[in-house]
C-alpha cells in the first residue's frame, strides 16, 4: 500500500504542526480581532472629546432672524480645540453652517455632512460619528445638530469637528503591541510545553522502531507490550501477529523445501539407476527407454506440482474479484481429462448448473484438474465417477465421487499435507495440499470423506463449497 506525503511526516511533526498551527492562526485571529476592539475603543474615548468641541463650539453661536432668514453668528474660541492641540499628533478641523449647508464659520472645505442622525444616538444629543477624508488624509467627524435660539432669532446649526486619526491609530498599535508580546511570551511557553509532552509521548514509539531496527532478521519472537502505552498496543500485537505469520509461513517453506528435496533426490537416483542399467546392457534398449521416460514423466509431474503450490502460497494476497462461471471451467477441464476416462473404460456422469463464484479462471481450473485427476487415478476399471456442481442457497457446491478404495484413518489425518499420498507409485502427494491452498485462497471450504455411491462397497466424495457471487459485482 502507497503511504501518502502527509503519512511520510514524523509522527512528532505531525503532532507539533497540529498543536502549534491551530495556536497560531488563532493568536493571529485574536491579534487582528484586539486590533479592532482597540479602535473601537479609542474611537469611542476621542469621539466623546469630539462631541464635547462641538458643544463649546454650539455654546458659542448667535441668531438672528427666523428660520430660512436667519443668520447665524459663531465665536469659536480657544478652549474648544485646545485639547486636540497638546498631543501634537493630531490636527483638530471644525465647521460651521446652516441646516441648508450655508457656511457659517471654519473650515469651508470640509465634507459637507450627508448622514443621518442615528435613530438611538449613543449620547443624549442629535450626533452623528462617521470616518471621511480631508485634504487626503482620514479623518473621523462628529457632527452635532444644534438649536440656536436667542432673543432676536431662532435657527438650526450643523457644527462638525473633525480630528486626524494618528493619535487613534497609536494607541490601538500601542496596545496591540503590547498585547501581542504578551500572547508571544504565552505562546513560547506553549510550544515549550508541547514539545516537551510530544517528545516524552513519543519516545515508546522511537524505542519501538529502535528495538526492531536493531534485531536480527532471524528473530521473529513476540514484542512485550505490557508496558506500552495503550495507543501503540494494537500496533505491537498487530506486529505480533504478523511476526507469528512469517515464523508459520518460514516453517512452512523449510518443511516444503526439505520434503521437495527428499522427494525430487528419488526419481533422479531412480533415473540415474536406469540409465546406468541401460548403459550395462541389463535390460531391452525399448524397455529401458520406456522406464526413462516414465521416471522423467513423474519427475515433471512433480516438478509443475510444486510449482503450481507456489504460485498459488505467492498470489494468496493478489487475488482479483473476478467473477467466473465454476461450470463452464468444470466442463472444460472434464472434456481435456476424457482421454485418461476412456482408458479407465469410466461411467464419467456430470451434472452442473450455471455457477458464479468471485475467482481467477486459472485458480478453478487448477483445483478441477487436480481433483478429477486423483479421482480417475484412484477409480477402479469401468468405475463410476460422478461430478455435481450447482447454486446451493448462498453457495456453490462442488462434488466428485468415485468408486475408489477411499481414505484410510492414517492417510485422513494427514491428507493435506504435502507429499502425502497413499501410493507414490502413482502420485506425489502434491495435488490436494495445491487444492487446500486454492480453497483457502478464495475463502472456501473442502471435505473429502468415504462415501460410496448406491451400489458400490467403497468410493470417496470430495465436497467444495465457495460462496456465490453475482455477475454485476465483479
Amino acid at each position: 500500500m502507497m503511504l501518502g506525503t502527509a503519512s511520510k511526516m514524523s509522527m512528532r511533526r505531525q503532532l507539533l504542526l497540529g498543536i502549534l498551527l491551530p495556536l497560531l492562526i488563532l493568536v493571529g485571529i485574536n491579534a487582528w480581532s484586539l486590533y479592532q476592539e482597540a479602535l473601537n475603543a479609542s474611537d469611542i474615548a476621542y469621539d466623546r472629546s469630539l462631541l464635547a468641541s462641538a458643544k463649546t463650539i454650539s455654546e458659542q453661536l448667535d441668531v438672528v432672524g427666523y428660520d430660512n432668514d436667519a443668520q447665524i453668528r459663531a465665536l469659536v474660541p480657544y478652549a474648544a480645540t485646545e485639547a486636540f492641540e497638546s498631543d501634537n499628533q493630531s490636527r483638530l478641523y471644525y465647521k460651521v453652517s446652516h441646516l441648508n449647508g450655508t457656511m457659517v464659520s471654519g473650515f469651508s472645505e470640509l465634507p459637507v455632512w450627508k448622514g443621518q442622525i442615528p435613530a438611538k444616538p449613543a449620547y443624549a444629543a442629535l450626533v452623528d460619528f462617521y470616518n471621511d477624508t480631508y485634504q487626503g488624509e482620514e479623518i473621523r467627524v462628529a457632527t452635532l445638530l444644534q438649536p440656536v435660539v436667542s432673543e432676536k432669532g431662532r435657527a438650526m446649526a450643523v457644527i462638525q469637528v473633525a480630528e486626524t486619526l494618528e493619535l487613534r491609530h497609536t494607541l490601538a498599535r500601542e496596545l496591540l503591541i503590547g498585547t501581542l508580546w504578551r500572547q508571544a511570551l504565552l505562546l513560547g511557553i506553549i510550544a515549550l510545553v508541547v514539545v516537551s509532552v510530544v517528545q516524552r509521548a513519543t519516545q515508546p514509539v522511537r524505542k519501538l522502531s529502535e528495538h526492531l531496527e536493531n534485531r536480527s532478521e532471524h528473530d521473529l519472537a513476540p514484542l512485550a507490550f505490557e508496558a506500552a502505552p495503550q495507543e501503540i498496543q494494537p500496533l505491537i500485537l498487530a506486529t505480533n501477529h504478523v511476526m507469528q505469520k512469517l515464523q508459520s509461513l518460514l516453517a512452512q517453506q523449510k518443511g516444503f523445501v526439505r520434503d521437495a528435496a527428499h522427494q525430487l533426490r528419488t526419481p533422479l537416483a531412480v533415473l540415474k539407476l536406469q540409465v546406468q542399467s541401460a548403459q550395462r546392457g541389463d535390460t531391452p534398449n525399448e524397455q529401458s527407454l520406456q522406464d526413462i521416460a516414465l521416471t522423467i514423466d513423474r519427475a515433471t509431474q512433480l516438478i509443475n506440482q510444486m510449482l503450481a503450490l507456489a504460485k498459488v502460497e505467492q498470489l494468496n494476497a493478489s487475488i482479483l474479484p473476478t467473477w467466473t462461471d465454476f461450470s463452464l471451467v468444470a466442463r472444460e477441464v472434464a472434456l481435456e481429462l476424457a482421454p485418461l476416462m476412456v482408458v479407465k473404460n469410466l461411467d464419467f456422469e456430470i451434472d452442473t448448473e450455471i455457477s458464479g463464484v468471485l475467482a481467477p479462471d486459472w485458480m478453478l481450473r487448477e483445483l478441477t484438474r487436480n481433483l478429477l485427476s486423483n479421482a480417475i487415478r484412484h477409480s477402479p476399471q469401468e468405475g463410476r465417477l460422478k461430478l455435481d456442481l450447482r447454486p446451493h442457497g448462498e453457495a456453490v457446491r462442488f462434488s466428485l465421487r468415485d468408486e475408489g478404495p477411499g481414505l484410510s484413518e492414517d492417510l485422513q489425518r494427514r491428507l493435506f499435507q504435502p507429499f502425502a499420498t497413499g501410493d507414490t507409485r502413482q502420485g506425489s502427494g502434491l495435488g490436494l495440499s495445491i487444492c487446500l491452498g486454492i480453497v483457502q485462497s478464495l475463502q472456501g471450504e473442502i471435505k473429502l470423506r468415504n462415501e460410496p455411491m448406491a451400489g458400490s462397497v467403497s468410493g470417496l466424495n470430495c465436497e467444495v463449497q465457495f460462496k456465490r457471487a453475482d455477475p454485476k459485482t465483479s
